[in-house]
């Protein structure tokens, strides 16, 4: 008998003759979670089995594999001969000794001479033998004792399945580049781009003096709290104060944001290259504020050639908010640090500029020179 952890995976089972493909990251996405914890990692038909851990290391172990996009659910449970017996004495140990319990078969060997409804049958019953406090409920037991018969001549014995992160393995959908801020929006957009199996890489946007040290390392936490999920390895950070002073001084004042919101994906987008990102993320939610409306959305996209995933865009606050609790970002984003965005906000913002007014008004500043100068204060802070 061996205790194992049972891991299942989600979308892979759809993706044909690419299958295979899928599944070698999905392997190597789990080694990396599991990094610094002795273990073996095996895999067999449709699931994935960590051996050979130390008890102690369980509990950090599943909370690691919760993490892991591209897992439909995990176990911990035994290992063993596929044979009554073996799967009985696994099942003892599974099942309380008291209360109501079902035993529910799924048998992946149909060579096994007998049906799932047998196995389940024989085994329970042996149950009731080993513990008169027992009693059966197939409809709404307190225990389910699950049996898995694999073709290799084995079986999986487990109490439970936990929900997993769902989605596809970060990697498969190639690079992205997310404009993370101090706020709730960015990092939940981070995560929604990261399940569907984007490498997710992180920039922010500071204005150092007006914006201190503290809401830096705001940003730095966010991205390490969302590297978990998303993978990544550092955070770059580009300095826009020049850019927003030469805009408040030049420029209409309602375009304040707007015009810096170009100019950010103007910069982001010459780093998402050096990157060998393919797109842009942000956190934009249609409506939200002044610069996210159908104009301004429209305003920062004229200037980019990537494409802009806005994951967030029919989502109201409320909604962001629970999903930031689940990932735990929360309670870093409400910090009271300010970001960038919030340095010469104007009194009234342009709501629905024209994009002729908007161009007009950046002729007054050297586009140009603004991002060159931005791009030599770009800086990598590790976030592991």
């Amino acid at each position: 008998m061996e205790k194992v952890i049972i891991v299942r995976y989600a979308e892979i089972h759809l993706k044909g003759k690419n299958r295979g493909y899928f599944e070698r990251v999905f392997c190597v996405n789990l080694e990396k979670a599991l990094k610094g914890i002795r273990h073996e990692l095996r895999r067999t038909s449709g699931r994935y089995l960590i051996a050979a851990f130390d008890d102690l290391d369980a509990e950090e172990i599943l909370s690691r594999i919760s993490r892991v996009f591209g897992v439909h659910s995990y176990s911990i449970g035994y290992r063993v001969p596929s044979d009554l017996d073996s799967v009985f004495a696994a099942a003892r140990i599974v099942c309380p000794q008291a209360g109501t319990f079902k035993v529910e078969t799924h048998r992946a060997d149909k060579r096994y001479p007998m049906t799932s409804i047998e196995i389940s049958a024989a085994i329970g019953g042996k149950l009731l033998d080993a513990n008169p406090a027992l009693k059966v409920d197939v409809h709404a037991p307190q225990h389910t004792v699950y049996l898995d018969i694999r073709e290799e001549g084995t079986a999986l014995v487990f109490g439970a399945f936990e929900e997993g992160a769902g989605g596809m393995p970060v990697g498969t959908s190639s690079k992205g580049l997310l404009l993370i801020s101090g706020g709730i929006d960015s990092p939940v957009a981070g995560y929604m781009m990261a399940k569907r199996g984007m490498d997710v890489e992180y920039l922010h946007f500071h204005s150092y003096p007006y914006t201190n040290e503290q809401a830096k390392d705001k940003v730095v936490e966010l991205a390490r709290i969302l590297s978990r999920y998303a993978g990544g390895e550092s955070l770059a950070t580009v300095k826009v104060t020049h850019i927003q002073e030469e805009i408040h001084k030049k420029c209409a004042p309602e375009l304040n944001v707007t015009l810096l919101r170009r100019f950010m994906f103007r910069i982001a987008e010459r780093v998402a290259k050096r990157k060998g990102a393919k797109c842009l993320i942000t956190g934009e939610s249609l409506g939200q504020v002044a610069s996210q409306t159908m104009e301004g959305i429209a305003s920062s996209n004229a200037v980019v050639t990537l494409p802009v995933f806005r994951p967030l865009i029919g989502f109201d606050k409320e909604e962001i908010i629970v999903r930031a609790k689940k990932i735990g970002t929360f309670d870093t984003s409400v910090l009271p640090y300010e970001d960038c965005c919030t340095v010469f906000l104007p009194e009234f913002p342009a709501i629905k500029p024209k994009l002729s007014f908007i161009e007009e008004e950046e002729k007054k500043l050297d586009v140009e020179a603004l991002v060159e100068e931005a791009l030599t204060t770009l800086e990598r802070i590790s976030i592991h």
